[in-house]
């Protein structure tokens, strides 16, 4: 063996120790879990059709408060109702930061989205907005009667079903149902039809929206291989929220354009008009990007 081949493995020998000890250091600040793996951490006890019930069991073992390692991450999972609420509530600034997954720096998502952002001034802003527009007590007294439309318009399909002998495939009816209210709420457009084509579009964006962001992704695990998002996640969901976030900025042109011209009727209250509204008013920090953003998180 010659020198420098020596020094090679003198060097990878030392730093495959500094990484181990390292790895041991920081796991000793963590919550009690499973010993991870060499390079795939903890997958191996989350392998299955149902995750939860694995995290279920070796909560069983190690507590409500659980500490993974998948890949590369470091995760802690809090699996009573007592750990949510101290992770939630009595910790929220302190935990409120999270790793933003691959799919979601689509667009620069995750700049403008209230759920990735780090704790600041933007942050508290748009979460005010939040708290005040879409999920105070006085907007949901308000949409009561709206959910009891919608919820029976639902009923009323699958009764229709039932009579004319069709089956009713539930995980359809329930997202129609719910983008039926969603759209209603948030810009007083009914974008759900049980027996309508006209809103398949606007369906199948969402559709591919939520099974790209929730299809496992190794980037996620191995950052390393972010940047050249081997299974082509991040690419896909370019191209659907590129399309969802289209709609929305027709949609805001659209209303624009109506208050600009005082038409379109009645002034609505929905949220859109309420995002808009503060647009344009003395908080002028909020931009139609933001309001795009806002919408899609919704």
């Amino acid at each position: 063996m010659d020198l420098i081949t020596l020094l090679v493995v003198l060097f990878s020998l030392s730093w495959a120790c500094f990484n181990f000890l390292r790895s041991n250091s920081s796991r000793r600040k963590l919550p009690p879990g499973p010993y991870p793996f060499p390079i795939i951490g903890n997958v191996l006890q989350l392998i299955g059709q149902m995750p939860h019930q694995s995290l279920t069991k070796l909560s069983k073992t190690y507590g409500p408060l659980i500490s993974l390692k998948i890949g590369s991450q470091n995760i802690v999972v809090a699996s009573s109702p007592e750990m949510a609420k101290e992770v939630l509530l009595t910790h929220d600034h302190v935990l409120s930061g999270r790793t933003v997954v691959a799919a979601m720096e689509a667009q620069n998502h995750n700049i403008s989205s209230m759920p990735f952002l780090p704790v600041g001034d933007t942050w508290r802003k748009i979460r005010k907005i939040c708290r005040e527009q879409m999920f105070s007590t006085h907007q949901l007294d308000i949409s009561e009667d709206l959910r009891r439309e919608k919820l029976q318009k639902l009923r009323e399909y699958v009764n229709e079903c039932c009579v004319s002998g069709r089956a009713v495939r539930i995980e359809q009816a329930a997202l129609t149902t719910t983008l039926s209210l969603l759209s209603s709420t948030l810009f007083s457009v009914d974008f759900g039809n049980h027996d309508s084509n006209s809103t398949l579009e606007y369906k199948e964006v969402i559709q591919g929206v939520v099974d790209t962001v929730s299809a496992p992704n190794l980037a996620d695990f191995f950052p390393i291989l972010k940047r050249f998002d081997p299974q082509g996640i991040k690419k896909r969901a370019e191209v659907h929220f590129e399309k969802l976030l289209g709609i929305f900025e027709n949609i805001i042109n659209q209303r624009l354009e109506s208050r600009k011209n005082n038409t379109g009727g009645p002034k609505k209250k929905d949220m859109l008009e309420a995002l808009l509204d503060i647009r344009e008013g003395n908080e002028g920090y909020l931009s139609c990007s933001d309001i795009k953003h806002l919408l899609f998180v919704s």
